[in-house]
């Protein structure tokens, strides 16, 4: 028991999400215009343990919606905004006259609508001006409340002193059960059943105070000290009509903290108050205007002009779904991760267009494009970054591409790059050798720099070298590569990476599993090295003829792989996990995964991913790397690693080389009486230029 001390109020602080002017914006110009009737808005208070010393009531752009979707630890509070068109009437408009005036009506509501919705204990309103030319918002919350009702505390006690651990668990569980708004005051029992105000009154023809106890959600958790609002329930129990009989008398009151320990909620830091409930209160007038951030009353201004920006309006924008998501399903996902990812896009047509296109949607800020080429009049209506304009003036595809995205999002920090990508079987003559060997250094930094490598090009054997980097740094790349109608997306296996949660992986039963250094790359299933692959090839064999909307599933689903690979716990070494089983029928080729394995917040991370649109199937395959793949070996990279430039001069002039480092050579040489066909198909996976 506490020595005798007068009750101690916190008043409450104001928390304005930018939204909220936003919305004051758009409503000023399209509906009130002149009117300045003053129009209802919510706030919310969260109750949970704070460490800071204010307690925020927060409104946002929801404020303004009819109605009014919660955290669950929150409470709402109901106002009215009162917004004046010149500065000059809301400088003159007496503030004291206002806030009687307002507590006239507010006393109104405590008698007759607060018994049956007590959430109307809590209210505040606000006088504002917006500045809509120059962005700047003028603005001094209230929050009335009497200004003598100076208690003495008969009584203060812990909470567990009057009941067990059963009950709070059982008060706390109810509690939170409650519509929301029940939660600001309610009745709980001696035996820890709770009730709602007017359940109480109904089932009780005169109210007893010595087996109920006031309720009430104080979010200061400051010893003796309780929130502003304790003033306006003191008021109701004095003019309600169905508290007449407790004025002089004392009736006891529940502060309801909830904390946490740990990840449990409690309410052990709740205080039990006796106070003697006086005759009259309110009579000296009502008091409650925030004070400035300087301390003295007086109104604010927040300037809004950077965050006004249609470029930072566009960034807001863009995480909306974002974190709309993480807020509801996905709240482990760490997106600041993927926007600061940097992604290299080797290039630029049907799947690097929808690859980039998807990249934003995630919020991802750093993407760089890689292309030789120029914008034709064929790519703009199957390659979602180009323009008419672009094709007639022949951009460069690269540069094309960033500065397009940047149009769509100026947020984006996007570069072109006009590389040329050198491939094996394709030598360079000693005129382009200067060039040839810039260009190399050009994509061997860019790779360097980049945390995921997307393979997107329009042939096989361009993606040779951009594989040997990757592999040679240790990056993460995902391939992406098209038929008529088939699509392939794969991620390549990653070496060169340490993580020390690699032996913690998971075993799932009735599944197989690839660790991730071990998983194979886009030329470990083939048994030559990639060459020229257009030669004497006619046009229609020199450009993969692709349905168009392949691309676009394709690109879609690079982007989701590589975004799945980024919130795995184990990052580029994730597993691939797949099911063996002996029906080889497409029809049930989708049964090589359950959908009910989850090895990541954003589910599982097959190996590769093969689609047929002919029959809208897909087959999730996964492999090991081949320890003579002529990318991605050892052997390989080895070679790469102490001969280096002067490696791959060699293997530009024939691919020949990599299938006799390899060993390729003598596995042809020997299958050769068999009748093997060991030429590249016709109909292999690549994208369209």
């Amino acid at each position: 028991m506490s020595q005798l001390a007068n009750l101690q109020y916190v008043n409450f602080s104001s928390l304005i999400n930018p939204s909220f002017w936003h919305k004051l914006t758009q409503l000023k110009l399209d509906v009130d215009k002149l009117d300045e009737t003053e129009r209802h808005i919510w706030a919310s208070l969260n109750f949970s343990d704070s460490s800071t010393q204010h307690l925020y009531i927060e409104v946002d752009s929801t404020s303004f919606n009819d109605n009014y979707d919660l955290p669950s630890l929150c409470v709402p509070w109901q106002g009215k905004i009162l917004n004046k068109n010149t500065i000059e009437q809301f400088k003159e408009c007496d503030k004291n006259s206002l806030m009687q005036e307002q507590a006239v009506k507010f006393l109104e509501v405590l008698k007759n609508d607060a018994i049956n919705n007590p959430s109307l204990i809590n209210t505040f309103f606000v006088l504002s001006f917006a500045d809509l030319k120059k962005y700047q918002y003028y603005y001094w919350f209230a929050f009335p409340a009497p200004l003598e009702l100076n208690l003495p505390l008969l009584d203060v006690s812990d909470i567990k002193s009057t009941f067990s651990d059963e009950q709070l668990e059982n008060i706390l569980k109810s509690f939170l059960a409650l519509p929301k708004e029940q939660k600001a005051l309610f009745i709980t029992k001696s035996n820890g059943e709770i009730s709602t105000l007017k359940d109480s009154i109904s089932n009780n023809s005169t109210f007893d105070p010595a087996n109920n106890y006031f309720t009430f959600i104080d979010a200061s958790h400051a010893k003796n000290t309780y929130n502003w609002s304790l003033k306006n329930i003191l008021v109701l129990l004095i003019q309600n009509k169905h508290f007449k009989h407790l004025i002089g008398k004392t009736i006891t009151l529940i502060a309801l903290r909830v904390s946490r320990i740990d990840k449990n909620l409690t309410l052990n830091k709740s205080e039990i108050l006796k106070v003697q409930l006086p005759e009259t209160c309110g009579d000296s007038g009502w008091v409650g205007w925030e004070r400035n951030d300087r301390g003295n009353m007086g109104p604010r201004m927040t300037n809004m002009k950077s965050a006004m920006d249609p470029k930072h309006l566009s960034e807001t924008s863009v995480d909306l779904n974002l974190k709309l998501m993480k807020w509801r399903l996905l709240p482990e996902i760490d997106l600041e991760k993927i926007k600061s990812m940097k992604c290299l896009l080797l290039g630029s047509g049907t799947l690097g267009c929808s690859v980039a296109r998807v990249l934003l949607g995630w919020g991802v800020r750093n993407i760089d494009f890689v292309d030789n080429s120029t914008v034709s009049h064929s790519n703009p209506v199957r390659q979602s970054l180009f323009k008419f304009d672009d094709a007639v003036k022949s951009k460069q595809k690269a540069q094309a591409a960033a500065e397009n995205l940047k149009e769509i999002f100026p947020g984006v920090i996007a570069n072109g790059h006009n590389i040329n990508v050198l491939m094996p079987g394709h030598p360079i003559g000693e005129s382009l050798m200067e060039q040839a060997k810039d260009h190399f250094n050009q994509l061997d930094d860019l790779i360097q720099k980049a945390d995921i490598i997307f393979l997107l090009m329009d042939s096989r054997e361009s993606r040779w070298l951009p594989t040997l980097l990757a592999q040679h740094h240790g990056k993460i790349v995902i391939n992406a590569a098209l038929g008529f109608d088939t699509y392939l997306v794969m991620r390549h296996g990653v070496t060169n990476v340490f993580s020390s949660t690699k032996e913690n992986f998971k075993q799932i039963d009735g599944y197989e599993m690839i660790e991730g250094d071990k998983l194979g790359c886009y030329f470990c299933n083939d048994v030559t090295a990639p060459g020229n692959s257009l030669k004497d090839r006619t046009l229609d064999k020199q450009c993969t003829v692709t349905r168009p909307g392949v691309s676009q599933i394709a690109g879609a689903l690079a982007v989701e792989l590589a975004i799945s690979l980024t919130q795995h716990p184990h990052g580029p070494l994730a597993p691939a996990f797949y099911k063996k089983f002996n029906n080889k029928s497409t029809d049930n080729a989708t049964s090589a995964f359950d959908t009910d394995l989850e090895d990541c917040i954003l589910g599982i991370l097959p190996h590769s991913i093969r689609g047929f649109i002919s029959n809208y199937t897909q087959v999730l395959p996964a492999t090991q790397r081949y320890n003579q793949c002529i990318a991605c070996s050892e052997i390989v990279l080895q070679k790469y690693k102490t001969e280096g430039f002067e490696f791959l001069l060699k293997v530009f002039e024939s691919s020949k080389v990599l299938e006799d480092l390899t060993g390729l050579t003598e596995i042809y040489n020997a299958s050769q009486a068999k009748d093997f066909d060991f030429s590249e198909p016709e109909d292999a996976f690549e994208d369209d230029d």
